[in-house]
């Protein structure tokens, strides 16, 4: 019964005119006034219909960079979050809600003009509408609804009943106890904002939003009061206290600064190692950059079970991910080599290493003979480093040799450890008779300094002596104590 005017007016009510023309506060007039062309308007007014605010059409991506650069925006200011064109050129937030609802309606038929009271009911919804609708059907009615078809279904109905943002557990309850007692097979709850995203959204906080925008507002004016006087826009005070606070979490060591994920080719080169470790199979895959140097790795364990087998998958995965950040390969080894645990013992198949304490030991130590050269972590070299093991190199005698000064005095001559011996004169020991400047004590010191260091390349993944705690020596494929004389399994 309503007139052809009448329902024009209602309907521009809620969907708005569609054009800046008449608009309060941001008419044709004044946003020509601004800067903008009347092609420029045109061009927004034609993007009004998809829209459900005007800031999404007076935008870079509507109106083109081109536009801001000849309104003197800089990049930095309209690239911020929250950026309103409208609130940039003075309208506080309160105007630009006039705007809005004028240009592209207030999405809600309550308060429409000449729409009597008794006719509301027909437009209710199951959400209220826009950010100004109050109106919406009670979730029990969802409940009557299904009732009055259930007894024609077999089945259960897809049905959710909706409920607003300020739903109680006591209304829950109430819907669900209703349910039952109206003999629904099946009642599906959801309330409005309960997920993070959602297809619809009613609107956010008015008083929030409204206290964002003034600050926004009194912020954006200022830059436009700076450039007009010829400076550059000074970021906000907000956004350079939050920008002063990242600085300074990063600077007092609280969060290591972000890194940049560096992903490796489509198509990666690498290799494949088969061993047994304890009589366990293992598959470790590579994949490399295209320098050579390493990116990704594969644990596989297919025997172990699905728990295991998805613990090192998801192990891999988070030491790749640290690789393409940019974590140092010889972090990773220094850190999980020694690790123990079961599976360990005897390795299979790997021609360098023949005893891994875990798997974790395994992994990081083939990773670190075959990328790093790390060859005291394998327990038998490669046959180039056996060489060179062969003839070792005294270094402390190598740095006095260094540190020595042309045409002084010759330096004491080096006697390797397994040529020291000692005569016996009256019970007591005594040395070989060597050049001029040798004595007792620095025999002993070379004798000592080798031995440390044969001792220490024998000792490698030793464990502690299970009698006195004392770190033990490799004897054979097991270890015994030269502490207390204790043997770790071997006669």
């Amino acid at each position: 019964g309503y007139t052809e005017a009448q329902v024009q007016d209602i309907v521009a009510y809620v969907t708005g005119t569609g054009t800046f023309t008449g608009a309060p506060h941001a008419s044709r007039s004044w946003l020509k006034s601004k800067g903008l062309t009347d092609e420029e308007i045109d061009r927004a007014e034609q993007a009004l219909r998809g829209a459900f605010d005007v800031s999404s059409v007076l935008s870079p991506w509507v109106l083109g960079e081109a536009t801001f650069e000849r309104l003197g925006i800089a990049r930095e200011t309209w690239q911020k979050p929250g950026f309103h064109l409208l609130r940039h050129l003075g309208l506080t937030a309160e105007q630009v809600a006039e705007v809005d609802a004028h240009v592209v309606g207030r999405m809600t038929i309550e308060g429409a003009p000449h729409l009597r009271a008794e006719h509301l009911p027909v437009f209710d919804c199951a959400n209220r509408c826009g950010p100004h609708g109050r109106r919406f059907l009670r979730p029990m009615a969802h409940l009557y609804m299904m009732a009055a078809a259930q007894p024609f279904l077999s089945g259960a109905i897809s049905k959710t009943v909706n409920l607003p943002h300020d739903a109680t557990v006591e209304e829950v309850e109430e819907i669900y106890t209703e349910g039952w007692r109206l003999g629904l097979k099946a009642v599906a709850l959801y309330r409005d904002g309960c997920k993070a995203s959602q297809p619809l959204n009613t609107g956010g906080d008015d008083e929030e939003e409204g206290a964002e925008a003034a600050d926004e507002t009194k912020q954006e004016a200022a830059g436009a009061a700076s450039q007009a006087a010829g400076g550059q826009a000074a970021l906000s005070a907000a956004e350079q206290r939050r920008l002063d606070a990242e600085a300074r979490v990063v600077r007092e060591g609280q969060r290591p600064p972000l890194s940049v994920r560096h992903r490796l080719p489509k198509r990666r080169t690498g290799f494949t190692q088969e061993a047994r470790i304890g009589g366990h199979k293992v598959f470790v895959r590579t994949g490399e950059y295209e320098d050579g140097s390493l990116g990704e790795i594969f644990i596989d364990m297919h025997k172990e079970g699905a728990a295991f087998r998805s613990l090192m998958n998801c192990f891999a995965i988070s030491v790749s991910m640290g690789l393409q950040h940019g974590v140092p390969l010889e972090s990773y080894v220094e850190q999980f080599t020694f690790t123990r645990f079961e599976p360990q013992g005897l390795v299979e198949g790997h021609p360098n290493i023949k005893w891994a304490t875990s798997i974790i030991d395994y992994v990081f130590r083939m990773l670190g003979v075959e990328y790093l050269k790390r060859y005291d972590l394998a327990q038998v070299p490669p046959a180039e480093e056996q060489k060179e093991l062969l003839n070792p190199t005294d270094a402390q005698a190598a740095h006095r040799a260094e540190a020595q000064p042309s045409g002084g005095a010759p330096t004491e001559p080096i006697v390797p450890a397994e040529q020291v011996t000692f005569g016996f004169e009256g019970g007591a020991a005594v040395p070989p008779q060597g050049g001029a400047g040798e004595t007792a004590a620095t025999t002993g010191t070379t004798h000592r300094d080798a031995l440390d260091t044969h001792l220490g390349a024998m000792m490698g993944d030793a464990p502690m002596c299970d009698q006195c705690g004392h770190i033990t020596v490799r004897n054979g494929t097991c270890y015994k104590c030269l502490n207390c004389g204790n043997s770790m399994g071997c006669s």
